[in-house]
C-alpha cells in the first residue's frame, strides 16, 4: 500500500549548512531541490551559506537554461518531463531507504544526458530514483549543473577571474560530489562507496571527471552508458578569444566590454552565441559547449591516456546496438527475403551492404538481417578504443556490454539511444515500450548488474559470469532475453560500417563528411 508522510519533524536531516525537510513515499525518504552550491556567472561554484531553521526540500530545483527550446518528440520511445529554467541551477535530489548516519549504503550519483549543453536531472521520466533506491537498497542522487555557454565557454584570455570558465559546469559536478562526501552519511549513504553513472552526455561526464584531478577521491566507480564520442568543440590548441570576440560583436560590444557578459540576460547571450558559433566551428575553431583541455582537465583519455588515479577506478561501459537510429521499424521485416533486406541495408552502406549483413548475422544470428542497417559506429567505435586504452594498464578494471534487445514497437525495434535507462533505474513501469516479451527478466538482469557493480566493483553474480576486459580481449556482455559473452566480436563490423558509410556520403556530396 502506498504510504505518504510529511510532518513538521519528519523526515528532517541535518546537513553542514542547515536542516532539510523532505517527505516519505512508499517507505522511501525523498529530498528534492537541495542547493549544493552557489556561483557567479563564469566563476567556480562556492559553498552555500548556512541557514537557521528548517528548509523544505520537497520540490525539484531549477534546471539550467538551454540554448534551444525543448520540443516534445519521440515521447513513445523516450518520455520526458519539462521544468522551469534558471542559471542558478546547482540543485540535487536524493532518494534513500534510511536517514540513519550508520546505515552506510552505496551511493549512486546520476549525471544526466544532453551532451554538455542540454538536459536536466529530471528531463526523462525514467530518471526518477525511487525504485532504484528501494529495489537496490542504495542512496540515489541526481543533480543539475551549468551547461552550454554558462558552463563551458573559455573567457580566460579576458581576465584571471575567468580562469576556470571553460569548465565551470564540471566544477559544479565536483561541488555536488563534495557535498555528497560531506553530507550523504546523514541520508544513510556511504561517502566511501560512491558510483557516478550517466548516459550519453552523462556518460561523457563520468570519464571527463575521471580526467580532472579536483574530482579525485570523490567517487570510486564509474558507469558509462553510450558516453564515448568525439568531442567536436574541444579544439585543444585554441582558447576562447575568437568565439568570445564574435559574441561581443553580435551584441554590439567590444573586447573591453567583456564584463557585461556577466550580467546580460541569458537569452541575449545565448542568441549571440548561436549566431557566432557555426562559422567558427565550420572553420575548425574552438566554440566551447563541452570541457576544454586545461590544467583542470587533462583531456580525452583515448588520445591523452588515463591519469594514474583514473586507471584505478573500476568502469562498466557499453552502448546499445541501434543508438541513433530512431526510425520506426520496417513493417513485416521478419518476413523479408535476403534481397529485400539487402535493398534497405544498401541505402546506408552501398555496395558493401552484403558484407555488413553477413558480419551482422555471424555476431547476432537471432536478429533480422535488415537490422544490419542500424549498426552504430559513432558510439561503439570510440568505446572500443576507450577499452583498448584502459586495457593497456593491468590494474584498470573494465567491464563491457551492449544492449541488443528488440523492443515491442510495431514489428520490433532494436535498442536505441536512451532505451536502457528505464531498466537501469528499475522504471520499466514508467515507460510502456519497455514492457515487451522478456522485458521483466531483462530489467532484473541489467538492474542487478548495475547494483552489484555499485556495491562491489563487479557486475558478476553466481551463475552469471561476466569477465573483465584484458589487453587484446574485449569480453562484451550482450544484454538481451538470452545474455551471452562475446570476444572482440563486432570490431571488424564497426570498422567496416564506418568506412562504408563515409564512402557513401562522399559519393553523394563529392567530399567526405565527418
Amino acid at each position: 500500500m502506498d504510504k505518504f508522510v510529511c510532518a513538521a519533524d519528519y523526515p528532517v536531516v541535518q546537513t553542514e549548512a542547515g536542516k532539510l525537510r523532505g517527505y516519505v513515499w512508499n517507505d522511501t525518504f525523498i529530498f528534492k531541490g537541495i542547493k549544493y552550491a552557489d556561483a557567479k556567472r563564469f566563476r567556480r561554484p562556492e559553498k552555500v551559506q548556512p541557514w537557521e531553521g528548517i528548509k523544505d526540500a520537497q520540490s525539484y530545483g531549477m534546471v539550467c537554461p538551454l540554448l534551444e527550446q525543448d520540443k516534445p518528440g519521440m515521447e513513445l520511445l523516450v518520455p520526458h518531463m519539462y521544468w522551469p529554467m534558471d542559471e542558478n541551477c546547482q540543485y540535487l535530489n536524493i532518494w534513500t531507504q534510511s536517514i540513519d548516519k550508520e546505515a552506510k549504503k552505496p551511493v549512486m550519483v546520476w549525471l544526466h544526458g544532453g551532451g554538455f549543453f542540454a538536459g536536466s536531472s529530471i528531463e526523462q521520466i525514467a530518471y526518477d530514483g525511487e525504485n532504484m533506491s528501494r529495489e537496490g537498497d542504495v542512496v540515489v542522487v541526481s543533480l543539475n549543473h551549468r551547461l552550454n555557454v554558462l558552463g563551458y565557454l573559455d573567457l580566460s584570455p579576458f581576465g584571471e577571474e575567468y580562469e576556470a570558465s571553460a569548465n565551470v559546469g564540471s566544477f559544479d559536478m565536483i561541488a555536488a560530489l563534495q557535498w555528497v562526501r560531506d553530507n550523504i552519511a546523514a541520508f544513510g549513504g556511504d561517502p566511501d562507496n560512491v558510483t557516478i553513472f550517466g548516459q550519453s552526455g552523462g556518460g561523457a561526464k563520468v570519464w571527463t571527471l575521471m580526467q580532472m584531478p579536483a574530482a579525485d577521491g570523490l567517487f570510486h566507480k564509474g558507469i558509462v552508458q553510450s558516453g564515448i564520442y568525439e568531442m567536436l568543440g574541444d579544439v585543444e590548441n585554441q582558447d576562447g578569444t575568437q568565439i568570445v570576440e564574435a559574441i561581443l560583436k553580435e551584441l554590439g560590444l567590444g573586447r573591453g566590454d567583456v564584463k557585461q557578459l556577466e550580467t546580460i540576460p541569458y537569452d541575449q547571450l545565448a542568441a549571440a552565441y548561436k549566431k557566432a558559433a557555426p562559422a567558427i566551428q565550420a572553420s575548425g575553431g574552438y566554440v566551447g559547449n563541452e570541457p576544454h583541455i586545461s590544467k583542470d582537465y587533462v583531456g580525452d583519455p583515448i588520445h591523452h591516456g588515463f591519469r594514474e588515479h583514473a586507471q584505478k577506478i573500476p568502469v562498466l561501459i557499453g552502448t546499445v546496438l541501434g543508438e541513433f537510429d530512431f526510425r520506426m521499424p520496417l513493417a513485416g521485416k521478419r518476413e523479408f527475403d535476403r534481397e529485400t533486406a539487402l535493398s534497405y541495408v544498401r541505402q546506408r552502406f552501398g555496395d558493401g551492404a552484403e558484407q555488413i549483413m553477413d558480419l551482422f548475422a555471424q555476431i547476432y544470428p537471432e536478429k533480422c538481417s535488415v537490422d544490419a542497417r542500424s549498426v552504430d559506429f559513432l558510439f561503439r567505435g570510440p568505446t572500443i578504443d576507450f577499452i583498448k586504452e584502459r586495457s593497456k594498464t593491468p590494474e584498470s578494471v573494465t567491464y563491457s556490454y551492449q544492449l541488443t534487445y528488440d523492443f515491442p514497437v510495431f514489428d520490433g525495434k532494436l535498442a536505441w539511444h536512451c532505451s536502457e535507462i528505464p531498466y537501469v533505474f528499475h522504471n520499466m513501469d514508467k515507460v510502456p515500450v519497455c514492457a515487451g516479451a522478456g522485458g521483466e527478466q531483462l530489467q532484473e538482469t541489467i538492474f542487478g548488474s548495475w547494483m552489484r557493480f555499485a556495491k562491489t566493483g563487479s557486475p558478476q553474480a553466481e551463475g552469471f559470469a561476466w569477465p573483465a576486459c584484458t589487453a587484446g580481449d574485449e569480453a562484451m556482455m550482450l544484454l538481451d532475453q538470452n545474455c551471452r559473452i562475446v570476444h572482440n566480436a563486432d570490431h571488424e563490423l564497426v570498422r567496416l560500417a564506418k568506412q562504408l558509410e563515409l564512402a557513401v556520403r562522399e559519393d553523394d556530396t563529392g567530399e567526405i563528411q565527418h
